[in-house]
């Protein structure tokens, strides 16, 4: 159901399969140009970015992959049971399945841009540090909270509608409330602590630290996070099996 989800998106386009690598490309391109080029921002010289034209624009774009992971899960997880009521109403089908569909399909978009942002930092001759291999160790927290999210959401759209345009101003105000256009060591002190607040922030930093820097995950801090995410993951599950009974009544 995955590889049908990720082909259907490209059925009928020229390019196809193409796009899922012709996106990120373009994209990353643009941030370049633009954060690297036009507007010369640098970065704090601690982090060895002083000297470094390409660093905002890889620390840009590591934070929008991990934001549109999360975001495409969220924005589709209210309408997943709208949009297969089939699945409800004429066939035994297990319903909870199809938010790890629609995760499978946003885990493939991820993984592209992945491969896209390290085949860059190989171009520009910026070091892939080894610790890149503690990547998965930071994903799977952010994974099984936006899975738990989703199974909430897609229970909850189906007996109140207005869920989806309520979910696109959240995930618009996490946008900018996300350390995505700049560092949380850009922040002062006082409200920084408050930043970390947001579900996204610390995977963010974190993959950052990974894969730009070298530095070793915060493993207090991850811990503490996957705690939290498998209480989430499993309260959804828990709501969404509870709910399912009225699925069909309603729809």
């Amino acid at each position: 159901m995955t590889k049908r989800e990720v082909i259907s998106r490209y059925r009928g386009s020229f390019l196809g399969l193409l796009w899922t690598f012709i996106n990120p490309i373009l994209m990353l391109s643009i941030y370049t140009f633009v954060f690297s080029v036009v507007f010369k921002v640098r970065l704090d010289p601690q982090n060895g970015d002083h000297d470094d034209k390409f660093a905002f624009a890889l620390l840009l774009f590591i934070g929008l992959i991990l934001f549109n992971l999360f975001s495409e899960c969220l924005s589709r997880a209210p309408g997943l049971i709208l949009s297969n009521v089939n699945y409800v109403k004429k066939v035994i089908f297990p319903l909870e399945i199809l938010p790890l569909v629609s995760l499978g399909s946003a885990l493939f978009h991820a993984g592209i841009s992945f491969l896209v942002l390290f085949s860059f930092m190989l171009i520009i001759n910026h070091p892939v540090e080894w610790t890149v291999i503690f990547l998965p160790v930071i994903l799977l927290p952010l994974i099984l909270l936006t899975m738990g999210l989703s199974w909430i959401l897609a229970s909850i759209g189906v007996f109140v509608r207005d869920i989806g345009q309520f979910i696109g101003l959240i995930l618009t105000m996490l946008l900018f409330l996300s350390p995505i256009f700049y560092p949380a060591s850009a922040l002062p002190e006082s409200v920084r602590d408050y930043l970390f607040l947001n579900p996204l922030t610390l995977v963010i930093e974190q993959a950052r630290a990974i894969i730009l820097y070298g530095r070793m995950p915060d493993w207090g801090s991850l811990i503490l996070y996957y705690l939290f995410a498998f209480f989430v993951a499993w309260i959804g599950l828990m709501w969404f099996k509870k709910t399912r009974k009225g699925f069909a009544d309603v729809l």
